[in-house]
């Protein structure tokens, strides 16, 4: 997983364009989103310590902030422009702090976040063993990880009219819900659930979904792609060949959606580091008269 196909500085560029057009675009997100709530009723503790990784503009670190009133909420996104839009979720009397920072690079100490939570986020991040060794590090024991992310099938028909036009990546590709639960207990989490949702979203036109992705940030940022502008037709037979996936008069889009939780491990299960070897944590009272003579 560590040949990443993702470009991590066009992705930035991506999302930080879309800061200011983001809201008007993330019907889906908001959808996502309470589902991932959902999840958070699993804990059962009052956390002092909630991280939204990938925050975006900042409204699921506002509904986090409504949802656990005493805890310090943090925002964190590693595009600066989303969180400069994500100030206006962040009221006086429910404030969030922002912070910016990649998944794979948390500036948290280690077991110091009680709800890791992330919607929509994981899917730009290919480093599998990267990101949830990230998670594994900062959460307490028995700490709440609860995210969301696209699987293979998103934007199938996207994928398969480009396709048609030539044989480059125009779609970035997303991973399988078994490679994330594998990562996932590589990573040492414990106990993961996982479940998958399709949505289908209608266009009246193929530019209107472009238009959308354009305003998500959630355009093409793979290694791979082309860089120079493409021919007028290639374009144009994408759109033909999409315009031929019409039912009822109407361009589908399917997104296909994962959830998840797991947990913490508790204190002294070993983890695995990057280049290899592993980790284990144990406190110093925790070790105090095991020592044998």
């Amino acid at each position: 997983m560590t040949d990443s196909h993702f470009d991590r500085q066009q992705v930035r560029r991506n999302f930080g364009r879309a800061a200011n057009t983001y809201e008007q675009h993330d019907a889906l997100q908001r959808e996502v989103q309470s589902l991932l709530l959902e999840r958070l009723g699993f804990y059962l503790e009052t956390p002092e310590r909630v991280i939204d990784v990938g925050a975006g503009t900042g409204r699921g670190a506002a509904l986090l902030r409504k949802q656990y009133p005493k805890a310090q909420v943090i925002a964190m996104d590693l595009a600066l422009p989303m969180l400069r839009a994500a100030k206006k979720h962040s009221s006086w009397l429910k404030p969030f702090q922002r912070v910016c920072a990649e998944a794979t690079s948390l500036p948290l100490p280690d077991h110091s976040v009680d709800v890791l939570h992330s919607n929509l986020c994981f899917q730009w991040i290919d480093d599998l063993p990267a990101l949830f060794g990230e998670c594994v590090r900062v959460l307490k024991p028995g700490g709440l990880l609860v995210f969301s992310t696209f699987g293979p099938d998103t934007l199938k028909e996207l994928r398969a009219a480009w396709a048609e036009a030539d044989q480059q990546p125009h779609v970035s590709r997303f991973l399988d819900m078994h490679d994330l639960g594998d990562a996932m207990i590589s990573a040492g989490l414990r106990d993961p659930v996982l479940d998958v949702d399709r949505y289908t979203l209608t266009y009246s036109e193929p530019r209107m979904l472009l238009k959308e992705l354009q305003g998500l940030g959630a355009t093409n940022a793979d290694r791979e792609r082309e860089r120079h502008l493409l021919g007028k037709q290639h374009y144009q037979r994408m759109l033909a060949a999409y315009e031929t996936m019409r039912v009822d008069g109407r361009i589908p889009a399917t997104w296909e959606v994962v959830t998840a939780h797991a947990w913490g491990p508790p204190p002294g299960q070993s983890r695995r580091i990057a280049g290899g070897g592993e980790i284990a944590s144990f406190s110093v009272d925790s070790l105090r008269g095991t020592r044998r003579r």
